[in-house]
């Protein structure tokens, strides 16, 4: 039998529709309405992750998931370019890929922990975060154990920039004056709050110039 043109046209259109299309493979869209966050057509605790991260006003684009090897994976995770404050938006510099748990988590910390301590104690807003990076895929040192970066779980934080041009950084601010001392150790006692690994320079010489922020459960803060 012969298909008129316009309903061979309507068959292609509803197979295509229902990804029926041979040697079609599956991928994330994602999609944006006026005044809404982008919302990757994925699992539901990913869509309200990302539903959530946007109502922070954070900007960001989501990532699809990717597994590396040797136990390496980035999952529900999301590109990470800035959180939204009080005032304004904060950039974050160098990061890759970043759980979108863990950036929920962060954004809030930036908002409530980091920015308003720099007001308060500092006397200047945040305008912007340098990290050393999220994910790596790579074992805690001196184990045999995947570190949380290798599920990009975790971010390393190394410098707050401030509005009127101060760059205070954790491995110079820890041991300086007695505003930047009292700063940095304010966000660290913040950030022990709410992620559920934070590590610093008091913890070992390995993390002399940073905070690892790491997402979980626990609570061990040092």
């Amino acid at each position: 039998m012969r298909l008129q043109p316009a309903f061979l046209a309507f068959l292609l259109l509803t197979l295509a529709g229902c990804g029926a299309v041979p040697g079609s493979k599956p991928t994330e869209r994602v999609g944006r309405q006026a005044g809404s966050v982008p919302v990757a057509v994925a699992r539901p605790e990913v869509r309200q992750c990302q539903v959530e991260l946007g109502q922070t006003g954070s900007r960001f684009s989501p990532l699809t998931d990717r597994f590396y090897g040797a136990g390496c994976s980035t999952t529900n995770s999301v590109s990470l370019q800035g959180v939204g404050g009080d005032r304004g938006e904060f950039t974050v510099t160098n990061l890759g890929a970043v759980a979108c748990p863990l950036a929920n988590t962060f954004a809030a910390w930036a908002r409530y922990g980091v920015d308003r301590a720099a007001r308060q104690i500092l006397g200047s807003p945040l305008v912007r975060i340098e990290t050393m990076g999220s994910y790596s895929c790579r074992n805690v040192a001196g184990t045999g154990r995947l570190s949380a970066h290798s599920r990009a779980e975790a971010i390393d934080v190394s410098a707050f920039v401030l509005a009127d041009g101060r760059r205070i950084s954790v491995l110079s601010g820890w041991n300086a004056s007695r505003q930047e001392r009292e700063f940095l150790q304010v966000i660290h006692k913040s950030a022990c709050k709410r992620f559920g690994t934070v590590l610093g320079p008091d913890y070992n010489r390995a993390h002399h110039d940073h905070f690892h922020l790491e997402h979980g459960t626990g609570s061990f803060c040092r």
